[in-house]
């Protein structure tokens, strides 16, 4: 019987292999993992950003790029502003009229000069601002961003997970 499970273990394991690749290129001498650079022609991640963004009906879903691009500019996680914009006005559906300000920026008081425009200075300011500063993660951020709200940090994580979870769709 114990050569049985035996030879069973052995069998199931070559026949139903599940092998991983490593791709030593991106391993540093400290053991360290670095993300391999991006291959632009293959990144779906604006694809999915503005599949996102059409399905909740939302203006910014023309500006994928701008936000995926400037979130590389920066070094933030490019679902970051876009799921800020879904807290602060429903995906820049309900924001101060000619503003382009779906962030929230200055209690909404602030007014960019266009989408692109907003995208890349909420961007930079929450690497230089924020990121720079010690505010590494969402709650750490949103202490500085929305300091009375218990809430918004988590309703951030909500959308950033719902942009990720995103099938990229291809038109045929």
């Amino acid at each position: 019987m114990r050569i049985y499970l035996i030879i069973t273990f052995i069998l199931f394991f070559f026949l139903n292999p599940k092998t991983a690749w490593a791709d030593v290129s991106v391993v540093t001498p400290s053991a360290q993992l670095v993300s391999p650079k991006k291959d632009i022609n293959n990144d779906l991640r604006p694809t999915r950003l503005e599949q996102f963004l059409n399905k909740h009906k939302s203006p910014l879903a023309d500006y994928s790029e701008d936000f995926v691009n400037y979130a590389d500019k920066y070094n933030l996680d490019w679902r970051l502003v876009p799921a800020i914009s879904g807290v602060e006005s429903t995906f820049a559906k309900r924001y101060p009229k000619d503003s382009f300000n779906a962030y929230g920026w200055a209690n909404g008081k602030y007014k960019f000069s266009s989408w692109e425009n907003s995208i890349e200075v909420v961007s930079r300011t929450l690497r230089e601002k924020y990121y720079d500063k010690g505010a590494t993660n969402i709650n750490k951020i949103a202490r500085r961003y929305a300091p009375p709200s218990n809430s918004w940090g988590w309703k951030v994580k909500y959308f950033m997970n719902k942009i990720d979870s995103v099938p990229v769709e291809f038109d045929l």
